[in-house]
């Protein structure tokens, strides 16, 4: 009765390997992961498959966590900026699928209530579905919204960028890297 959905499998990292430096382990993976991501996007607003959020909602959890563990390959601003981005999405959807598990609760519930009794679970399950909306609403704005930002092409810049095993800055700030000279900064 209580049935968990079952994740959406995270796909292969194509030629990842230990011998793989950081960097191309990092673009690799963050590559793969944000191509997850917006494969999930189609159909994500149609609520009669919750499942579509689910996944999306998975997929984006495990885009936020190579971005983290990966950290040190990007430059700061790029990074902040798309993980902000993939934050703000995990919360739209994850405001889309509260009221998506809710629903599918109530539809059982009310399978197994006495016939007198469904008309309450239904007045309830109407209120969710109102909520349900207004959070699909949301989660349109926020989809809307990453792609004026073009997300998925800053995502493939990071991933591009990282693989380069000579950085023209250090992967940690935004500006040239750090002289090891001792002669800078003496007068």
């Amino acid at each position: 009765m209580n049935e968990q959905p079952t994740l959406a499998k995270a796909r292969d990292i194509p030629g990842l390997h230990a011998e793989l430096s950081y960097r191309e382990a990092a673009s690799r993976t963050v590559e793969v992961r944000s191509r997850e991501l917006f494969d999930h996007a189609d159909g994500v607003l149609d609520t009669s498959d919750i499942e579509r959020v689910h996944d999306m909602r998975v997929a984006t959890r495990r885009l936020r966590a190579v971005l983290e563990i990966y950290e040190p390959c990007f430059p700061r601003k790029q990074l902040r900026s798309a993980l902000d981005d993939v934050k703000a999405l995990a919360d739209a959807l994850g405001e889309r699928r509260d009221p998506d598990v809710q629903l599918a609760q109530l539809d059982e519930f009310a399978a197994a209530v006495k016939p007198a009794d469904r008309p309450g679970v239904e007045l309830f399950a109407e209120r969710v579905r109102s909520e349900q909306g207004s959070a699909n609403e949301s989660l349109a704005a926020a989809i809307a919204e990453l792609e004026e930002t073009d997300l998925r092409g800053r995502l493939a810049s990071l991933a591009a960028n990282a693989a380069h095993e000579e950085p023209a800055t250090d992967p940690l700030s935004d500006g040239p890297p750090a002289s090891d000279s001792p002669e800078e900064g003496a007068a």
